[in-house]
């Protein structure tokens, strides 16, 4: 097997990884473009166990399990911060996530109506 063609797919998919987190402004197309990423990272790994003898064997394969299992945590919790992110602002556009708190009180909600229970019933 020529090692070069896995190599080369993998430099092009985590190019097209990281044009995608440096361009994308929604946070989901972004999380997709790391997965990309590690996807990438996975393959030169795979590859890279097949290739080369390595002293342990099947090193590669492990490492990339462990890609795996790591990039199921970052979707978990990537997407739990993207829904809370548009339960609050309504938009998952990453140019208009606050990166520093207020530092008044005051301005925390400002601009937004207050949250009211619905009509009263019974009064």
């Amino acid at each position: 097997m020529r090692p070069v063609i896995p190599y080369v797919t993998a430099a092009l998919l985590f190019g097209l990884g990281v044009y995608g987190v440096l361009r994308r402004r929604n946070a989901v197309l972004v999380l997709m473009s790391v997965e990309l990423m590690l996807n990438a990272v996975n393959l030169i790994l795979v590859t890279a166990d097949t290739t080369a003898r390595a002293v342990l064997p099947h090193s590669g394969q492990v490492f990339a399990l462990f890609v795996i299992v790591l990039a199921a945590a970052e979707i978990g919790v990537g997407l739990a911060i993207v829904l809370q992110l548009y339960r609050l602002r309504a938009t998952v556009a990453v140019d208009d996530v606050p990166l520093t708190e207020p530092a008044d009180s005051s301005e925390v909600g400002a601009g937004r109506e207050p949250a009211t229970a619905g009509p009263e019933v019974g009064r």
